[in-house]
């Protein structure tokens, strides 16, 4: 068994599909409209389904925002400088909400941005 992906389900497509790409450096993979069930779909991602778990943007026609609950975490990506991320983040327009530094307790360096949905993003400097 593979994670294969993980649903985020966002208010704007287009915004989401920037962000992801523009912002955070992924690949549009592939793009599916249903319209007579109401939604759009986007997967994007750094590698191919195939290689790597992705992410699936889904669009759901008239709905612009949701609740994330208290249920949701974050998306964890690894990088390989945390600080050097948040720069090239906030120079694209994206939000940090976490500086760089180490993780209460640990060594392990770690920042946090939250794309245009709300959905938290966890960077995790790789040693």
């Amino acid at each position: 068994m593979k994670i294969l992906h993980t649903m985020l389900r966002v208010g704007n497509l287009q915004r989401s599909i920037d962000f992801y790409t523009k912002v955070m450096g992924m690949k549009l993979l592939r793009t599916t409209d249903r319209p007579a069930q109401g939604y759009t779909l986007a997967f994007v991602g750094y590698v191919e389904d195939a290689a790597g778990a992705v992410l699936e943007l889904t669009y759901n026609y008239g709905v612009e925002n949701y609740e994330t609950g208290t249920g949701y975490g974050h998306i964890a990506i690894a990088v390989r400088n945390a600080a050097a991320a948040c720069e090239k983040v906030r120079a694209a327009g994206g939000t940090v909400t976490r500086e760089a530094g180490a993780v209460q307790g640990g060594t392990t360096v770690i920042a946090f941005v939250v794309d245009p949905d709300g959905y938290k993003i966890e960077l995790i400097e790789q040693r």
